[in-house]
């Protein structure tokens, strides 16, 4: 199937000439800066804080093609991968005429933000053990569908989708396909970013926010071919990711190693607390996870919850979500963090159930 996207692109957003900042309109190193109504004193902080940052993010851009094996010109960054889930909605999806496919229970920020934009959302739930149902995907599909979000791993029950099915709807889509992988440092499933060259309507989304310990810094990446993230550089706020966020991540890029020992142990850590609470009575499910977060079924989840948060420790009730009900997701802790948790919980299960 031949992947167009000049036929999903909104008209205006091809039309658009986008707001040319001071550092589009020259190329090389200057020594004299004039041009940005900068305060050239410097700042109160340090001088190098009074000028604007590269708007394109060109050293990380780099850095991160290097690790990624991905060109630069094939990656966009967000302030977070919210972000770039509400560009690829702006860039992509006409207000009040065209719609979107989510598989629920996924994470919420696509309906919120399909819904700040006015995009009609569909939903095509996940089968009972939580793998996409891909026939009712198709049925869903009309003329005006442009994107399919999948997350995977998915949040918040943790499994990895199955990859043929993900390849199957990006044979059979002519939209866009957002494979979110925001989790998938924590799993031995192989990322869809070196699946880029074989799907033209494939758009990858991670973050620097997991496993990368970066959350402060609010850094999502988006790797696609180079006609979206074009798109994306045409809607984006000019200087949208901070000289300081730009500098942190890329000190923060040269430990590879540090990260990957993190990630270890993370997963180390993950398998252990969930074989306890696994063991714990009560307990009805902990789902497998390929991230580094479990989600554990339990009756009275939401009293669980509040009691939790009575100790001064935070979970999420996911009860609410489809197929869900009776769950929380609890992330994984350093080792104290988990202590307390595991102890907080065989106490509430104790006054709970009594024998």
């Amino acid at each position: 199937m031949q992947f167009d996207i000049k036929k999903i692109v909104r008209p205006n957003i091809e039309k658009l000439k986008p707001y040319s900042s001071a550092k589009d309109e020259y190329s090389g190193v200057a020594s004299v800066l004039l041009d940005a109504n900068e305060n050239a004193l410097g700042s109160p902080l340090t001088k190098w804080y009074n000028r604007y940052p590269d708007p394109y993010q060109t050293a990380v851009k780099e850095k991160l093609s290097f690790i990624k094996k991905v060109p630069a010109s094939q990656i966009f960054l967000g302030n977070g991968s919210d972000e770039i889930i509400d560009l690829l909605y702006r860039a992509f999806c006409e207000p009040g005429k065209d719609n979107i496919i989510i598989c629920p229970p996924t994470y919420p920020m696509y309906e919120v933000n399909a819904n700040i934009n006015d995009i009609q959302i569909k939903a095509a739930p996940l089968l009972p053990d939580f793998q996409l149902n891909v026939a009712h995907i198709e049925q869903l599909v009309d003329e005006h569908t442009k994107l399919i979000w999948i997350c995977s791993p998915n949040n918040p029950t943790g499994n990895s989708l199955d990859r043929i099915d993900i390849e199957t709807i990006l044979n059979h889509f002519n939209g866009l396909v957002v494979v979110d992988e925001a989790y998938i440092n924590f799993s031995k499933q192989k990322s869809f970013v070196q699946s880029l060259i074989d799907y033209p309507n494939l758009v990858v989304l991670q973050t620097l926010s997991k496993a990368w310990g970066l959350a402060g810094l609010r850094v999502g990446m988006c790797f696609a071919n180079e006609e979206v993230v074009g798109y994306l550089n045409k809607v984006k706020a000019p200087y949208n990711i901070s000289l300081v966020a730009q500098e942190l991540v890329l000190k923060a890029l040269e430990e590879v190693g540090q990260v990957n020992d993190m990630i270890q142990h993370l997963v180390e850590m993950r398998i252990a607390l969930a074989q306890v609470i696994e063991s714990m009575p009560h307990v009805e499910k902990v789902y497998p996870s390929d991230t580094n977060f479990l989600l554990v079924k339990i009756p009275q989840a939401t009293n669980l919850y509040q009691y939790l948060c009575s100790k001064g420790i935070i979970v999420r009730d996911r009860s609410s979500l489809l197929n869900c009900e009776d769950s929380v997701r609890i992330t994984v802790g350093n080792e104290q963090e988990n202590t307390l948790l595991v102890d907080a919980m065989a106490e509430w299960i104790e006054s709970t159930f009594p024998a």
